[in-house]
């Protein structure tokens, strides 16, 4: 194992426990690259957990998580499942994107489309429209 799957051997193991399909571990210039897709949101979020473990503000360069959950469709209904906080609504699918709207804990967010593994298109109760960062959101 090298240097950077021993550092996330727990990501690793959280995502086989979890039985990611297709799971793929791969590293290239320095960054380990784990993804695959979920049958659930639970699976998706033992993955992150176990990343939050090790790296709790998530804000390591030297891992790339891209866990989906498979096979959800557009018009799904969310749960916004942040710890306290609202979940910010952006315009551009980056924390660097200018906040359009928020969702609060508990709320029911509407899937537009799964962006990429970290951020999911969804509309609001307010039909406000923006990227939310997938982690918070469970189906």
């Amino acid at each position: 194992m090298s240097e950077l799957q021993d550092k996330y051997a727990s990501v690793i193991a959280a995502a086989q426990n979890a039985g990611i399909n297709n799971l793929q571990v791969q590293e290239q210039d320095g960054i380990l690259y784990v993804s695959g897709n979920a049958s659930n949101s639970a699976a998706k979020d033992a993955v992150w957990n176990a990343l939050g473990t090790v790296d709790p503000n998530f804000s390591a360069s030297d891992i790339n998580v891209d866990v989906q959950v498979a096979g959800l469709a557009s018009g799904t209904n969310l749960t916004v499942a942040t710890e306290q906080t609202n979940l910010n609504i952006r315009e551009t699918p980056s924390t660097e994107g200018t906040v359009v709207g928020k969702a609060a804990k508990g709320e029911l967010v509407t899937l537009v489309e799964q962006t990429n593994g970290e951020w999911w298109l969804v509309k609001t109760k307010d039909g406000v429209q923006g990227y939310a960062y997938s982690r918070y959101l469970q189906s």
